[in-house]
């Protein structure tokens, strides 16, 4: 049991991405809280994992509220004793095209989902992890964070800043003993946003297009990027910090 006893909250765990990091965190030991804004999807997960064995709490949450934020973290706090990693996992897109063509309530839906719900995580979860002496942060950003296609232009730009900003939260909290990491999956044609990624349904010929730009052959699964989280989560990686993992089959362009 690589993360035994730890006390995790994942966000945007009701499906796709998030929820095969919950189920892996929680099949590995760890005393997970489920967060997500759709009650019936998250609650479902939690009770898939209570099922399997493992340890979940669901907790309705909007991560682009404090509020939400607070209640996050004092549920991590009653539910494992502690709070030892906050995975952000919860994300959005607008739609692939121009970017002249995107309005400006996409555009701040944009950052507060993909960004602002970092900056709600460290003002609540921080002070926690600097009381306990340790702690751990997981941001997912996006291999379109460091090689953006057109047509997602703000999408990349929120991403990009997820990266920048854990590797600057990862150089200010290491004295706190806090590691923050990130992770950039690539393109997954099974998750919920999926058609807005690819501009319309993911048909053969858009997966075909998407494929022939990853070298080994295949898309990345929410497995894939559960093991990246379940390692960063671990003890495994008491020295890593303000780095990239990049589950994306060597994508090239």
């Amino acid at each position: 049991m690589r993360v035994q006893d730890k006390s995790i909250i994942v966000t945007g765990a009701g499906g796709g991405i998030g929820e095969g990091i919950a189920r892996r965190l929680a099949a590995e030991g760890a005393a997970v809280i489920v967060g997500d804004i759709n009650p019936a999807l998250g609650e479902q997960v939690t009770v898939d994992i209570q099922a399997a064995g493992g340890r979940a709490r669901f907790v309705a949450a909007d991560v682009t509220r404090g509020d939400d934020w607070q209640r996050l973290v004092v549920a991590a706090q009653e539910f494992g004793g502690k709070l030892d990693v906050v995975v952000n996992n919860a994300g959005w897109t607008h739609r692939n095209r121009p970017l002249l063509e995107v309005g400006e309530t996409e555009f701040d839906k944009v950052y507060a989902v993909n960004m602002k719900s970092i900056y709600w995580s460290a003002i609540h979860a921080v002070p926690v992890m600097r009381a306990a002496g340790r702690g751990s942060f997981i941001n997912i950003a996006s291999t379109a964070g460091i090689r953006p296609r057109p047509g997602l232009t703000w999408y990349n730009g929120s991403k990009g800043a997820v990266i920048t900003t854990s590797k600057s939260m990862a150089a200010e909290l290491g004295p706190d003993n806090i590691r923050v990491n990130c992770i950039n999956p690539v393109f997954n044609p099974d998750t919920g946003l999926s058609a807005e990624f690819a501009g319309g349904p993911v048909d053969e010929t858009r997966r075909a297009r998407f494929l022939a730009t990853i070298p080994l052959g295949r898309f990345s699964t929410a497995l894939d990027v559960a093991n990246a989280a379940l390692y960063l989560a671990s003890d495994e990686a008491a020295f890593i910090s303000g780095v990239c993992i990049e589950v994306d089959g060597a994508r090239c362009v």
